[in-house]
């Protein structure tokens, strides 16, 4: 497995996902949809597959003495390092962004505990509808993505639409730090919970749609 992530990270990583790593900075923004920013993470991810579906990356990997069961369970752990990543670059932004004397985001929800919350659901979402389509079929990759495009978009603008519609996202979520702090670190430790399950669901569905693909 080592040597399979060593090789994820030399070979099928893209160059432009240090880059959407780096807009975690977008938290800084005064006045943003906060949730674009992990949207790039699921870009990064995209470009990952794309470009490993122009340089016969599947192919190059099932050469090599290793289970499909291994391939999967490779890129499964670079996309959970990547998000993971992005989050841990966010997290000093956000505190920066709490920090300025500007009122609260006008636009939709504060970069907050609770905020990454949400974001973890968002990318566990993302995981489940991307890769549940694509290890149905690896050259479809642009097919997985628009779909999960889809899943996001939907999720960000219900999201945003709760925090100005519902009383307990607007009052209680939607708050600077540390106000309402158990309710936020509640929604934290929900955000992360799920995000694992729906990642790990899709990985035990992603093994068996690749182990029956015929390559």
């Amino acid at each position: 497995m080592n040597n399979l992530l060593y090789k994820e990270f030399r070979l099928a990583l893209h160059p432009t996902a240090y880059i959407f790593m780096a807009l975690s900075a977008m938290l800084l923004i005064p006045d943003y949809p906060y949730y674009v920013t992990f949207f790039y993470s699921g870009l990064a991810i995209f470009f990952i597959c794309l470009n490993g579906r122009e340089n016969h990356d599947v192919s190059y990997t099932m050469n090599l003495p290793v289970r499909k069961k291994d391939i999967v369970a490779a890129r499964f752990l670079l996309v959970v390092l990547l998000q993971l990543f992005q989050v841990i670059l966010a997290i000093p932004c956000a505190i920066i962004r709490q920090h300025f004397p500007l009122p609260g985001n006008q636009v939709g929800m504060d970069a907050n505990i609770a905020f990454f919350g949400l974001a973890y659901i968002m990318m566990g979402l993302f995981n489940l509808v991307f890769f549940g389509l694509y290890y149905k079929n690896v050259e479809k990759v642009g097919k997985a993505f628009g779909f999960a495009s889809v899943a996001m978009g939907l999720y960000m603008a219900v999201m945003e639409t709760l925090t100005h519609a519902l009383p307990f996202f607007r009052d209680r979520l939607d708050t600077p730090e540390p106000e309402y702090l158990p309710e936020k670190l509640i929604v934290l430790a929900i955000g992360i919970l799920l995000y694992g399950m729906m990642t790990w669901l899709v990985y035990r569905r992603s093994v068996k749609s690749f182990e029956n693909l015929d390559l």
